[in-house]
């Protein structure tokens, strides 16, 4: 081996480990916000949760997350709106539906190219508009001691 060679293998594996590390990077925000949305679902009484908490880590599966966050993002925001019309608060509007509604369209519309520049950040800012939004109305429900079978 030649010293271009080496010098070609080193950027390689450099390279190799810039990847890898971005992949883990971007694999624990995901996770984390995974997890913040399952605590969501988890805080919310289960007789008004329109979707099962764990269901949420399928968001982790990817390419199959674009479909599946139709099936969380507004599931979650009507499990809250239906907790919160039981207990007579009405000062939540819509517990941010449209705004996880427009979050799952921009998800699938990133990829069209040329399109994907402008709902780059659009998907961002939305996703972060409801994740404040659903943490906020997580904190006002009660948590309610879980009940361990011996």
């Amino acid at each position: 081996m030649n010293v271009d060679e080496q010098t070609l293998m080193a950027i390689a594996g450099a390279l190799l480990v810039v990847i890898l590390v971005f992949i883990l990077v971007i694999s624990a925000i995901y996770i984390f916000i995974s997890y913040l949305l399952y605590k969501c679902f988890e805080r919310i009484p289960p007789q008004f949760r329109k979707q099962q908490p764990g269901m949420v880590w399928l968001l982790l599966i990817p390419c199959f997350s674009l479909i599946w966050n139709f099936f969380v993002f507004p599931p979650l925001s009507k499990s809250f709106k239906a907790y919160f019309d039981s207990i007579g608060e009405t000062n939540v509007d819509d517990c941010g539906e449209k705004i996880g509604l427009a979050y799952s369209i921009c998800s699938v519309a990133n990829l069209i190219p040329y399109l994907n520049i402008l709902t780059g950040i659009a998907t961002l800012v939305l996703l972060i508009l409801f994740l404040v939004k659903t943490n906020d109305l997580k904190n006002r429900i009660k948590e309610t001691p879980s009940v361990h079978v011996i």
